[in-house]
């Protein structure tokens, strides 16, 4: 059967959504958590931090799976909405420590400048998802799974559905718009000289056991199961947050307080002693807390594994090989949808679909005659027929529609009245209507109902070219033509046209046969 081709992001996200696959959740949070833990990194003061966001992204994955699952396409990769995720998550973490942030950027800015063409990391990290979040989604989902999840070109264009060029063009726009912002904040640089930057130093390595961590959170957030155990891991994470936070704000305090030292060192030296001295407990009370952590983290990845052996069973391989078969199956649909002579036909036989819905909102646009048009003659009017986009266009293929049917009809009532002629010694009809009984095959009688006798008596006695049968009224005045059936063919005119005939050789004795030859409009 082939080797396996591993999942999408997007198929394992359903399968999660749908069946609450932990496995399938378990290998998303592996594939993608150096992605998100760098990303978060790139923006909290700590690692600590960027942990947090870490786990409270692939939560927020976890409560909206079965939403983002219906809008993805079948090989998509997730990796563009997490970065987004992760830097609206840690905005919302900076939101409040903004001032102090600013003041430490400025205060480094000013001890370190720096004029390089190749991008310093240390300058470029702090603005550096920033500039990216400036960029449309399609460029930013380019550059991340580029450059953020180190794949080639042919796999950019996979996950995102367009060709390896496509991708290619995407990539190097994204670096220049991204040069042009960094440019505005005074850090100059070449397009590939930021892609080495961001090829060396995008992706960081998450700290052990923070992936299995994350599965088990967005688990119990995605299932709502063990209600109390989910309270308590919220409650445990929210904790660690608040104490960290207090930390990382006394750190940042001590810090300002050094570089005001520099000038004003008898006045604040007491002030650093208190603060040192406060720091102190805090330290021991946040070592306790990440022992409490790993250990927690230890026993959430056992549970995962006995969890993981208990779900297994005998026919999992069986449902492997099902899976590849449907997979196989799915292919040789897209590559029969990609001929371009099949999507030609399929093109054809849905304008003809169109006409026929039309007609039957419309029901006064339709003759009795219709009935003869077989689908060949469906399908050729649907090629002319434009693009079926106006009332015009329908109109005017409903017109042709409708000639080629009476074209057709003209025929079987030729050879009924020559039929008639034949059989009652060269004398026409009375009443239309008598015609209906040398219909071969039989028609329906309200057919005839569309049309008129223009003359009566013998026929010797009547020009030869002079109309005999003629339709009573068009159905659209301004594309339809009117059909008038003599002893030697037919004629039509519409609107701006003349006369055109369709003859044939009769002979309207007692042998009759009239040959009914069809002719394009003369415009």
């Amino acid at each position: 059967m082939g080797e396996m081709q591993p999942k999408s992001d997007a198929q394992l996200l359903r399968e999660y959504a749908e069946s609450g696959s932990e496995s399938a959740f378990t290998e998303l949070v592996t594939r993608h958590t150096d992605l998100v833990y760098s990303a978060a990194l790139r923006q909290a003061p700590s690692s600590d931090l960027a942990c947090d966001v870490t786990q409270n992204v692939f939560t927020s994955l976890a409560r909206g799976a079965r939403t983002l699952a219906g809008k993805l396409n079948p090989d998509a990769s997730l990796a563009g909405w997490l970065c987004r995720c992760t830097r609206n998550l840690a905005l919302n973490l900076r939101r409040d420590d903004f001032r102090r942030h600013s003041r430490e950027r400025q205060a480094m800015e000013t001890l370190h400048p720096s004029t390089e063409t190749a991008p310093d990391w240390d300058r470029l990290r702090p603005i550096l998802d920033e500039a990216i979040s400036g960029l449309n989604e399609a460029d930013h989902d380019a550059l991340v799974l580029r450059f953020f999840k180190n794949q080639d070109l042919r796999s950019v264009g996979l996950a995102l559905g367009v060709s390896d060029d496509t991708a290619q063009k995407r990539v190097a726009r994204a670096l220049e718009k991204m040069r042009e912002f960094l440019a505005h904040h005074g850090i100059t640089t070449t397009g590939a000289a930021l892609a080495m930057t961001l090829a060396a130093n995008a992706v960081q390595a998450a700290p052990v056991g923070l992936a299995a961590t994350i599965s088990a959170a967005g688990i119990l957030a995605g299932t709502a199961v063990h209600t109390s155990t989910v309270i308590a891991v919220t409650k445990t994470i929210a904790m660690t947050t608040i104490q960290k936070t207090i930390i990382t704000a006394t750190l940042a305090v001590v810090a300002g307080a050094g570089i005001y030292e520099t000038h004003q060192a008898a006045q604040l030296r007491g002030q650093n002693q208190t603060l040192q001295q406060q720091q102190a407990p805090l330290v021991d009370q946040i070592q306790q807390l990440q022992k409490e952590f790993a250990d927690s983290t230890n026993r959430m990845a056992d549970l995962l594994v006995e969890n993981a052996r208990l779900r297994s069973n005998p026919i999992q391989s069986e449902l492997l090989k099902l899976r590849g078969e449907v997979t196989q199956l799915k292919t040789a649909e897209m590559q029969k949808k990609s001929d371009p002579f099949e999507a030609a036909a399929n093109a054809r036989v849905a304008k003809v679909n169109q006409l026929k819905q039309r007609l039957e909102q419309m029901p006064y646009e339709k003759i009795p005659e219709l009935q003869y048009l077989t689908t060949q003659d469906w399908l050729r009017g649907a090629t002319y027929s434009g693009d079926l986009k106006t009332d015009d266009d329908f109109d005017r293929a409903l017109s042709q529609l409708r000639r080629d049917a009476k074209r057709t009809f003209a025929y079987s009532i030729g050879e009924a009245l020559a039929n008639y002629i034949a059989g009652n010694n060269g004398q026409l009809p009375g009443d239309i209507s008598q015609l209906r009984s040398y219909f071969n095959p039989p028609i329906d009688g309200t057919i005839l109902q569309r049309y008129q006798l223009l003359q009566t008596g013998n026929l010797s006695d009547i020009p030869n070219n002079e109309p005999l049968i003629a339709e009573k009224a068009p159905v659209d005045d301004q594309y339809d033509t009117l059909f008038k059936i003599s002893a030697t063919g037919f004629s039509y005119q519409g609107t701006g046209t003349s006369w055109v005939n369709g003859s044939g050789k009769g002979d309207f004795g007692t042998n009759i046969t009239m040959k009914i030859k069809p002719f394009e409009r003369q415009n």
